[in-house]
């Protein structure tokens, strides 16, 4: 499922990608250009995405014993930066022809309707992808889901651009509306460089392994609230790309048999996953302080 996403992505980036390059370089639209800029952008983070989600998709092996789940993370981390570069040339854009330089736009029925091709294609293919990533966990299919999202209004923001620009045509008195699409630009990169910030602080924090919020504490109180468990304590909770692995430490009575402990603390895992779903979860069993330990060593 995940990579069929993702492939729809891919296709209906290039679609775009193409249609927005050919009308932006017939109307010298800067807003249009700076969204074929963008969208070719998503056409290189949707190939990104395809290929990260399968090789997140491999099973764990000898070299990486936590699975590959981290490459989704890195293709989150690499989308951002190239739409961070990309935000940087239609910023200097943008600025040098709203400070001097004349450029000739034509706002055509083209113009307004490759955008508004546009905003319905990624209104559908971003309600997809969060679907996906949302059932699949998915951190690389929710930033291409979140471009796609940012590309709607970005789209809008162009159109209230070439509106500006038609009516500056057909009126004098409105003729400081020419600088309305350079302005619908800036407006974009600004808008692309505020999602890119939130996603750096995601991306950055799951390759550093932050814990979720809360959860830490919400598993200590559920694990000794079982019977027989005296203490949880050095919860640990770490994600590789879709996936949680959490290891925790229980004080159990010393006396209980192999048998019993182990049965203990198959309950604790199954406990565990009733408040982090599917994680991977490693027990490490204590005895509890002052407990009587069966089969204990005399003291020397």
């Amino acid at each position: 499922m995940k990579r069929r996403a993702a492939l729809s992505s891919v296709v209906a980036a290039v679609f775009l990608t193409t249609f927005k390059l050919v009308v932006g370089l017939l109307s010298g639209s800067l807003g249009i250009l700076a969204e074929a800029a963008h969208s070719g952008l998503d056409l290189a983070a949707a190939a990104i995405t395809f290929f990260a989600v399968r090789a997140s998709g491999k099973p764990p092996d000898r070299e990486h014993l936590y699975g590959h789940g981290k490459v989704e993370n890195l293709s989150a981390l690499s989308e951002t930066g190239l739409l961070v570069a990309t935000c940087v040339w239609i910023i200097a854009e943008a600025v040098h022809r709203l400070t001097g330089k004349h450029a000739e736009v034509v706002a055509s029925v083209w113009t307004f309707l490759v955008m508004a091709v546009s905003i319905v294609v990624d209104i559908s293919r971003s309600r997809m992808l969060y679907r996906v990533a949302r059932s699949c966990r998915s951190q690389a299919l929710e930033a291409d889901a979140m471009h796609f999202q940012t590309d709607i209004w970005s789209s809008a923001v162009v159109i209230l651009g070439l509106a500006g620009v038609r009516l500056s045509q057909g009126q004098a008195g409105l003729a400081f509306l020419k600088g309305a699409d350079a302005g619908a630009a800036l407006l974009v990169a600004l808008l692309v460089l505020w999602v890119c910030s939130r996603l750096v602080m995601r991306t950055v924090e799951a390759l550093l392994d932050k814990a979720p919020v809360g959860k830490a504490e919400a598993i200590k109180a559920k694990v000794e609230a079982i019977q027989n468990v005296g203490d949880c304590h050095a919860v640990r909770i770490r994600t590789s790309g879709p996936h949680y692995f959490v290891d925790l430490h229980v004080s159990l009575d010393g006396s209980l048999t192999l048998a019993a402990a182990h049965d203990l603390t198959e309950g604790i895992e199954r406990a565990v996953q009733e408040i982090v779903p599917d994680a991977d979860v490693t027990v490490h069993p204590e005895p509890a302080a002052n407990a009587p330990v069966a089969n204990a060593p005399p003291q020397a």
